[in-house]
């Protein structure tokens, strides 16, 4: 597993914070974040779906991000939060959740829309007559969820607390990284993260599509084979557990 050399993608501090347990366990790391979070504020009706928070009979939370952001809202609103089911995509927003004092499910295997679809306590939430909704996110995102929880019978609304943006880079920094620190491999968290990496890559795509990509879920694995991605490596979650995992059934290509 030390061979691997690695490029991080995520927010500046998850990619700290990933590089230090890859450090930990002899893993070289490169962060380049390619997802910056921009908090957006709420218009009226945004705000009038914080207010009557207690009309929904789920929250669903799908970043951390959208954690942070979405307990501040909670905060100006609700003093003693509302009783109704909590859910996350991943531990990691639920441990966001529940350092503040809230119940939360999530998968306990795969960080993703499908595995959340499966609890049986998100099916029990919203086994109920006019079952309502609310999902905490970034602009854009996850309309998987939405539209599989309306074929259950559930009215879904938004809270699109953040947008992820680019940040600025000189061009070719990607593969002028990949080639001075000698990487042998690409980690995205997200489909708009591996959509930022492509981006970024521009006329360089061909060679860094050769790298292998390791993905949190099938969704983003489809994702990228698509865009031409030949070695994708689905994780099956976001977490770093769930990398270090694939990282030891996975050997490093030579440099």
């Amino acid at each position: 597993m030390s061979s691997w050399r690695l490029l991080l993608t995520r927010p500046a501090e998850d990619c700290a914070a990933l590089a230090q347990t890859l450090a930990e366990c002899g893993v070289f790391s490169s962060s380049l974040p390619l997802l910056e979070i921009e908090p957006l504020a709420l218009d009226a009706e945004q705000r009038g779906r914080v207010v009557r928070l207690d009309r929904y009979c789920a929250v669903i939370v799908v970043s951390k991000p959208a954690a942070r952001l979405g307990l501040a809202q909670l905060d100006r609103y609700w003093p003693q939060p509302p009783q109704q089911a909590w859910f996350t995509v991943g531990a990691a927003s639920a441990q966001i959740l529940e350092d503040h004092g809230l119940q939360v499910h999530y998968p306990r295997t795969g960080d993703d829309s499908e595995a959340l679809l499966q609890l049986p306590a998100l099916h029990d939430a919203i086994h109920r007559p006019d079952a309502r909704v609310l999902i905490m996110r970034g602009e854009g995102g996850r309309e998987l969820l939405a539209e599989r929880l309306a074929e259950q019978g559930a009215s879904v609304d938004y809270l699109e607390l953040y947008r992820r943006c680019l940040p600025v880079y000189p061009p070719s920094i990607l593969q002028q990284r990949i080639e001075a620190e000698r990487l042998n491999g690409l980690v995205v968290s997200s489909g708009q993260g591996f959509e930022h990496l492509q981006q970024l890559a521009g006329d360089d795509w061909p060679q860094v599509a050769r790298l292998p990509l390791f993905v949190p879920s099938p969704r983003v694995a489809a994702q990228a084979r698509a865009a031409g991605a030949l070695n994708v490596i689905d994780c099956r979650g976001a977490n770093a557990a769930a990398l270090m995992a694939a990282l030891q059934e996975t050997p490093a290509p030579a440099l």
